[in-house]
């Protein structure tokens, strides 16, 4: 008897395999060919599940954004959920889960470096750009998230400004996790948590005072 296949599972496993191409070799080398080879699959099946080539990689850029973001956002509830512990120990939740953003193992480099890739590809590639953008926001989001809770539960000054510190979070975190990429040995995970460290240190310290 033959056997079944779940046309989404296929479909993320050839996801899979464009994630595993792209963090290998660049987005250049993801042709159907590549992809097929690395998904063991006959270039044949993956267009049974996708009629071309940017479909797959719409595909892929969205399968990307929604695994970090069910990750992430299942350990931000976890952490920021209750408002129980010292003041340390909230810091301390703060700083884990905005290290999710982060390259600080192989799993976490590899999702900065897609989502890099994918967000640089958008710009000269109209079919990826809603998706990117999608990608980007529900990241957004998650830093947001994640200082509302530090200032609800007092890790974080009452008047902080938190829309404007999620701007500001966002652009070291992305900053950070290109550097780390580009020159690993340079900018370690040791250094990576020191600056974030830094910077809530800052935000503790010289709390906003108002946008103007």
């Amino acid at each position: 008897m033959p056997k079944i296949v779940d046309p989404q599972e296929r479909r993320r496993a050839v996801a899979d395999a464009v994630h595993t191409v792209v963090a290998r070799y660049g987005l250049e080398a993801a042709t159907l060919r590549n992809v097929a080879d690395e998904a063991g699959l006959a270039v044949g099946s993956v267009r049974h599940y996708f009629t071309d080539h940017d479909e797959l990689m719409i595909f892929a850029v969205q399968e990307h954004g929604r695994r970090v973001g069910e990750r992430v956002w299942a350990h931000a509830e976890r952490l920021l959920g209750g408002s129980g512990g010292s003041r340390d120990e909230r810091r301390r939740r703060t700083e884990e889960l905005l290290a999710e953003f982060l390259p600080l193992d192989d799993v976490r480099r590899d999702e900065v470096l897609l989502r890099h890739t994918f967000s640089t590809a958008a710009r000269t590639r109209p079919s990826l750009l809603t998706h990117a953008e999608a990608m980007q926001q529900t990241l957004q989001k998650l830093v947001l998230r994640t200082l509302q809770g530090a200032q609800a539960s007092g890790g974080l000054p009452a008047d902080l400004d938190v829309d404007l510190e999620t701007v500001r979070l966002r652009a070291l975190l992305d900053g950070l996790g290109l550097q780390a990429v580009l020159f690993p040995r340079r900018f370690t995970p040791d250094l990576l948590r020191a600056v974030l460290r830094r910077h809530l240190d800052s935000l503790i310290a010289a709390p906003d005072r108002g946008r103007g």
